[in-house]
């Protein structure tokens, strides 16, 4: 792994980590302030909206202006969200820090993924450096909420205070920064030119195979399943008086779990095929949140966390 491949995937790491944190202290916030849960999954699923529409975009923005200047555009609007989000501490806010870093965060991603890619030389190398950059991810889902939840508790008067709050949100507008000065020397590749001057490929193409619509189907339902234990942690986490900085530790306990069975994919993947991995991987899914609600204490609630990030 060359340096430059470390500066991007720290650069990663430190946009995603404004976006998981803000997932994290958002929810708790709202609930703290009385909202129902039924508010907080509209909340959470703000951080995603803006990532549906801005996809397509982005990539052919980043096909045509390189790394640099979506970056500092995704750095923009996260250190804005979070920012907002810790000066005005109101629900409305948090909806709009919501789609703020969560756009930034989808946007940079395909940038940074896209320039990783096209700067790979061979299949082999290209390998590589994306199981490296799937790092990043798991890193920050670590590094947000666990930092996120220990200013909630211990940087203000008492814990779980709103000024707790407004530390986390300001810290977590800071690391985007860290994001623009580790990208701001890389080198920029010649933008993306159609073959012969014809039409560029679109990617609804690629709906019309039959094996990446399947694929995407899994892929949909397993993120699902992620997005749905975002939710649900800090929901129950609350309701049984958890303190933040231990619903942090759970949720970064299923980011490590993530992390650590990335790692090892290509060994299970050498030895089983694919959809007896897929089909276990859903079932097992289905069991643990069918056992979920009924977790009464934080020990449980981070073995089913460790488990579903198995």
């Amino acid at each position: 792994m060359n340096r430059e491949l470390t500066r991007l995937i720290l650069a990663q790491i430190c946009l995603h980590a404004c976006m998981t944190g803000t997932r994290m202290a958002a929810p708790l916030l709202a609930l703290r302030e009385g909202y129902s849960p039924a508010a907080v999954g509209v909340l959470l699923a703000l951080f995603a909206l803006a990532s549906v529409f801005l996809a397509l975009p982005a990539g052919r923005f980043a096909d045509r202006h390189g790394l640099r200047r979506p970056v500092s555009y995704s750095v923009l609007a996260a250190v804005t969200g979070a920012g907002a989000a810790a000066a005005f501490p109101v629900f409305p806010v948090l909806c709009m820090s919501a789609l703020l870093t969560g756009g930034a965060t989808g946007a940079a991603v395909i940038s940074l993924q896209r320039h990783v890619g096209r700067a790979a030389s061979g299949a082999l190398q290209l390998r590589r450096v994306f199981s490296w950059l799937s790092i990043g991810p798991a890193v920050s889902n670590f590094l947000g909420p666990f930092t996120a939840g220990l200013l909630i508790d211990h940087a203000g008067a008492a814990p779980g205070s709103l000024s707790g709050y407004r530390a986390a949100f300001f810290l977590l507008a800071v690391l985007p920064l860290a994001s623009w000065f580790l990208v701001r020397r890389t080198r920029e590749l010649p933008p993306v030119i159609a073959a012969n001057g014809g039409t560029p490929p679109k990617a609804w193409d690629l709906l019309r195979e039959p094996t990446f619509r399947r694929l995407m189907l899994v892929n949909w339902f397993l993120s699902s399943c992620w997005d749905v234990h975002t939710f649900v942690v800090p929901v129950l986490g609350f309701e049984r008086g958890i303190s933040a900085s231990v619903i942090g530790s759970i949720l970064g306990a299923f980011a490590v779990a993530a992390a650590v069975i990335r790692m090892l994919m290509p060994v299970v993947a050498a030895h089983l095929r694919e959809w007896r991995v897929l089909a276990s991987a859903m079932l097992i899914t289905a069991v643990l949140f069918a056992v979920y609600p009924f977790t009464r204490s934080a020990l449980a609630m981070g073995v089913c966390s460790v488990l579903l990030g198995f």
